[in-house]
């Protein structure tokens, strides 16, 4: 995968840079100009900020606001920065012993980037410290010196730009880091020394008096060559799904089997409802055309199972027979099922027109015993546990009744 590396100065407008597009094959093609002229579709974009616009410092933040690049972070260093909290962009880099690193970058300059890339098609993906690039190991520091200035790496997750110097002398800054770090007790055992630019080297040996340290020359140094994972992202984004080449080509099969079975289902849910109101209609039929054939004098059948009912229940008065929508069998009923009950349990019983109501005062297992056995006559029985939901449909005196149950035959 394609890497296009960037160098940008936030502290000027987003129109010249300096480039580096790393492949997995050939050497690194490198270049400089307007952005209009860097390469596009590439796999990965990464933007390089110089080491002096960058501070690394240390802090003691919240264990939950390290992954949180805000305001609890940029007040951590506020004191440091000598600035607005909202003008920088802080990111946790991570620990050392019981303090927090930081890096700190001009939140204005940084977007200024990202909208002027944004604008020719390149997306940033990854946002590196020029410092945090530069090769170091255990114990050792690393500096990269260019004739008369440079960068200095610490450690993992630390380092900072250098002032002014010369082949004679160190820059002043390097000293003073040394002796900070000697205070600490965590001073390097060397510094390994690379140069950025041809005839860089300084005089090994008077840098050595100097700094009172082994110093070893390292080769050359540029931030173009150096790995594609060198470094440390300053600004943690939601990573974009990429699709592999010939993905789209592996999937269509398996997009066109889900296609056809999605449809299949479709075709069979379809049917299935189709024949269910099929049957529906069929049964209807029937049952209107047995009442017909049972009541050839009705005008007109909306519900022939209900109207079936009443015309039986009228047959059966007629003869002199009960209905078991009367009161006296659905009162036998309702005694059959609460004979196991506390006296007391049944309140009140009121009865009109085929629906019996029931107060009953008993524990809800009683009650839960009496619907089901109820039911299990074939009578059907609504219960209402909101008495004041049910005080239209029974007497005032049922007000503080615990369940309230409405029983019709079936």
């Amino acid at each position: 995968m394609s890497l296009l590396r960037i160098y940008g100065q936030l502290s000027d407008q987003p129109q010249h840079c300096q480039w580096a597009l790393i492949s997995d094959i050939g050497e690194p093609v490198t270049g400089e100009g307007q952005l209009t002229d860097l390469p596009q579709r590439v796999g990965r974009v990464q933007l390089v900020i110089p080491a002096a616009q960058v501070l690394i410092t240390r802090a003691r933040v919240p264990h939950g606001a390290r992954r949180n690049a805000g305001s609890v972070l940029a007040f951590a260093v506020e004191e440091k920065t000598a600035g607005e909290p909202d003008a920088n962009q802080v990111s946790w880099l991570g620990a050392i012993g019981d303090e927090d690193v930081l890096a700190v970058v001009d939140k204005a300059g940084l977007e200024r980037w990202q909208h002027s890339l944004g604008a020719i098609g390149i997306r940033i993906d990854e946002v590196h410290c020029e410092t945090l690039m530069l090769p170091v190991c255990e114990g050792e520091w690393s500096i990269a010196w260019n004739g008369s200035d440079g960068l200095v790496r610490t450690g993992e997750f630390e380092g900072a730009a250098t002032d002014c110097g010369d082949r004679e002398s160190p820059p002043f800054s390097l000293r003073l880091m040394l002796e900070e770090a000697q205070i600490r007790s965590a001073g390097p055992t060397s510094i390994a020394l690379y140069t950025t630019t041809p005839n860089a080297a300084p005089d090994i040996a008077a840098w050595q008096r100097e700094l009172g340290i082994e110093l070893r020359t390292a080769g050359i140094w540029d931030w173009r060559t150096a790995p594609p994972d060198a470094g440390i992202n300053l600004v943690q984004q939601r990573k974009r799904w990429r699709i592999f080449p010939g993905m789209a080509i592996r999937l269509r099969a398996a997009a066109w089997i889900l296609g056809a079975a999605l449809a299949l289902h479709a075709i069979a849910l379809v049917t299935g409802w189709t024949l269910l109101a099929s049957e529906q209609r069929t049964l209807r039929q029937q049952m209107e055309a047995r009442f017909r054939a049972a009541f050839p004098e009705a005008v007109a059948v909306v519900d022939p199972v209900l109207q079936m009912r009443r015309k039986l229940a009228e047959a059966r008065h007629a003869a002199g027979q009960s209905d078991s929508g009367d009161f006296l069998p659905m009162i036998e009923q309702v005694a059959l099922a609460a004979k196991e009950s506390p006296v007391g349990a049944v309140r009140t019983v009121s009865y009109e027109g085929g629906r019996m109501t029931l107060e009953l005062s008993t524990n809800d297992e009683a009650v839960r015993r009496i619907v089901a056995r109820l039911i299990q006559s074939g009578l059907s029985v609504e219960m209402l546990k909101d008495t004041s939901a049910a005080s239209s449909k029974v007497p005032a005196r049922a007000a503080n009744a615990k369940a309230v149950l409405i029983v019709r035959a079936s």
